[in-house]
């Protein structure tokens, strides 16, 4: 009958809320009662018009009612009420509730057993099913267990271990200054730097040391301690693959940040000795006038690698290799962090037993690893943390690896897996020696060498040598520098040393590394025991501080020295008066130096006489 009447008057007209149709005469009074009443809409007067479909409830109809059958859920979920009337423009996520389900369940990183009402589990009063109903949240009650239950993706650390994505190093770079091992005597609690770090005062600065030894970590604690107080932001480049115009390019984002957020810019510039003299200057007046504030981490000495000018307006800090003890305690960090145990402590006491499910240590094997082989690893990596993790890493994955899954019988215990020494030593193949034949520690061993066979220590002088041929230096490098020992060094006092010495150049150059080794060696511990002389060194020296210390032109040669070819040179008095030597038996009276250096002798002459 409405519809007829409404077919008479006007068109219908369709509610906003509940989508039915009605006569425009009744559409007002129905919007008041649907809207403030929350009263049923009545029967549609359109019977061949059909509505879109109902939209789901989001609160059950149990959690509702203050009596609820937990028997029989699944009855009570088909007899929901029907929901409260919503204007479309609002419903954001018609037909979505699983999809809504999922991104709650992924914010709160929970899993999520069952949206299902089960006995024991806390329900909301109906006043906070409409409150978050009018904020548009969706409710979901939380799992009656505390027990968490893990994801089908959950791995343990050490099985996970096996699809890390980064080096072990990398992934356990320390973030505070607690876990910063190794470096007391720069960043320790009472140095100079520890207060300038604990008053956010950072000074431009260069940090030099060896691989490994925390340089990029200790610049990147720096950083993050500005960047939580907003004092300052963080830029990091490697001078490796960094183009001049991107460092022009960060600097004047710098200018920018200074002058509109009153905020300073730490720029962290990674093997700062790759930078050429060129590049290093554009640095220079951004960090006198604080643009910028500089931290360079290079493993070659500043004093030759680093400007002048720049190295004047920083900061050089030395950090030294990391020793045993220093190393002992990373590892231990590193085994604590992936849930190793170290062979000999209970495993119960490293796993926390609530937050593992019971089945969890029957379906994966217990990892251990031997406290020798983690001092293994801390005398073989030569202070270089990166490469002790990283050897860790590569020992535990290839015993984890070994033991896969299903190799044990199905509902057995999996066996242990125990990382031993030999294994540590395959990971590492060899003692990691720090030598760069082009750096600073090619200069240092050499240097060593030298001054041990001048000491007559032939033990020391052995161990120099072998460092450098095993650290990979070129043997005829190691030869070319005996020979001038053998002249410099001994020198008269054993004629034959410098024979002895291009006799193993030779040698060396016939048959190469590593048969010429042995051929270096016998050299080495020669020259090493035999007297020294060093008067014809000194002597030498004499004549070129003589030379460089004259004033005025350069005395000429005396005419009865000068060779006469012709008979012109002869008419001019070349080789007058000279006396040949051998057509005298006896020794002949005759100057030999010019008439200003007579009577000089170059042995005891001192330059300091001049």
């Amino acid at each position: 009958m409405a519809s007829e009447v409404a077919g008479s008057v006007a068109e219908p007209v369709q509610c906003p809320v509940c989508f039915k149709d009605f006569a425009a005469s009744e559409i007002n009074a129905h919007l008041d009662r649907c809207l403030l009443n929350n009263d049923s809409c009545p029967t549609s007067t359109s019977k061949d018009m059909n509505g879109p479909p109902l939209k789901k409830p989001r609160i059950s109809s149990e959690a509702s009612s203050p009596t609820v059958n937990t028997t029989d859920s699944s009855e009570a979920r088909k007899s929901t009420a029907p929901p409260s009337p919503i204007f479309r423009m609002f419903q954001t996520n018609i037909n979505k509730g699983p999809v809504q389900s999922e991104r709650n369940t992924f914010l709160s990183n929970k899993p999520i057993a069952s949206t299902a009402v089960s006995k024991g589990t806390k329900r909301h009063s109906p006043d906070e099913m409409g409150a978050g109903k009018a904020m548009g949240q969706f409710c979901i009650d939380p799992p009656a267990s505390n027990t968490l239950i893990k994801t089908p993706g959950d791995t343990t650390p050490v099985r996970a271990l096996l699809n890390i994505d980064k080096p072990l190093a990398e992934k356990l770079r320390p973030t505070t200054l607690e876990e910063y091992f190794g470096q007391n005597k720069v960043v320790g609690e009472h140095t100079l730097l520890r207060s300038l770090l604990d008053s956010q005062e950072i000074p431009s600065l260069i940090l030099w040391g060896p691989p490994g030894c925390g340089k990029t970590t200790l610049a990147h604690i720096i950083a993050s301690g500005n960047k939580k107080r907003g004092t300052a932001r963080f830029v990091s480049l490697s001078a490796t693959s960094t183009s001049t115009n991107e460092v022009r390019e960060v600097i004047k984002k710098a200018q920018n940040e200074l002058k509109l957020m009153k905020r300073k810019t730490i720029l962290f510039i990674d093997e700062i000795h790759r930078f050429n003299k060129s590049q290093q200057d554009t640095f220079l007046p951004h960090v006198e006038c604080g643009t910028v504030t500089l931290i360079g981490a290079t493993t070659e000495n500043p004093s030759f690698q680093v400007n002048a000018a720049l190295l004047s307006r920083c900061r050089v800090l030395v950090l030294d290799k990391l020793s045993v003890e220093a190393m002992g305690l990373i590892l231990l960090r590193a085994v604590a962090t992936l849930g190793i145990s170290v062979l000999g402590e209970d495993l119960s006491d490293r796993i926390d037993q609530d937050e593992l499910d019971p089945t969890e240590l029957r379906s994966e094997p217990k990892v251990y690893i031997e406290q020798k082989a983690l001092d293994t690893i801390a005398h073989l990596c030569d202070g270089d943390a990166r490469a002790g993790l990283n050897g860790l890493q590569l020992a535990v994955q290839a015993r984890v690896g070994a033991a896969r899954p299903g190799q044990s019988g199905s509902g057995s215990t999996p066996h242990d897996i125990v990382v031993q020494e030999e294994h540590v030593k395959e990971g590492l193949q060899r003692s990691h020696i720090l030598y760069d034949k082009a750096g600073e520690e090619h200069y240092n061993c050499i240097s060593a060498l030298h001054k041990s066979m001048r000491g007559s220590h032939e033990n020391a002088s052995l161990y120099w040598l072998g460092r450098m041929l095993e650290g990979g230096e070129d043997p005829l490098y190691v030869a070319r520098r005996l020979v001038r020992f053998s002249s410099e060094d001994v020198g008269m006092a054993d004629p034959s040393a410098l024979p002895q010495a291009v006799s193993a150049f030779q040698a060396c150059h016939f048959i190469g590394m590593p048969e010429c080794e042995v051929i270096l060696a016998q050299c080495v511990v020669y020259l090493a025991r035999a007297p020294k002389s060093v008067e014809v060194y000194k002597a030498y020296g004499n004549v070129k501080a003589s030379l460089r210390n004259h004033k005025g032109p350069l005395p000429s040669v005396p005419l009865h020295l000068r060779n006469a070819p012709t008979k012109l040179m002869k008419d001019l008095g070349y080789a007058e008066g000279y006396k040949y030597n051998p057509a005298f038996s006896a020794p002949v009276e005759q100057d030999y130096l010019p008439e200003e250096l007579r009577g000089m002798d170059f042995f005891t002459w001192n330059p300091s006489d001049l």
